[in-house]
């Protein structure tokens, strides 16, 4: 029962990366395009997750959290070049 709950999950999450991915490609503005990356981070983070429940290792919640802090640290480096124009000051 677990494993198709994981299969569903699992599809949903694929399903709302390509949904990101075809919104990167259509946006107008570039802080849509910045906020579909990140749900498209977050995405795959699920991704991760749900493939290391599947299998029963622990290394993809690991990996999911390295991809969580980069992530967050490529958001907040793309924001701040578009407020001030550079990243390091």
């Amino acid at each position: 029962m677990l494993t198709y709950a994981i299969f569903f999950a699992t599809g949903c999450f694929a399903i709302a990366l390509l949904l990101n991915l075809w919104k990167i490609a259509t946006a107008e503005g570039v802080g849509d395009r910045v906020l579909a990356l990140d749900t498209m981070v977050i995405n795959a983070i699920a991704l991760l997750i749900l493939y290391g429940l599947a299998n029963g290792t622990e290394i993809f919640f690991e990996a999911a959290m390295i991809v969580a802090m980069l992530g967050f640290v490529s958001t907040v480096a793309y924001a701040r070049f578009m407020l001030r124009g550079n990243i390091i000051e």
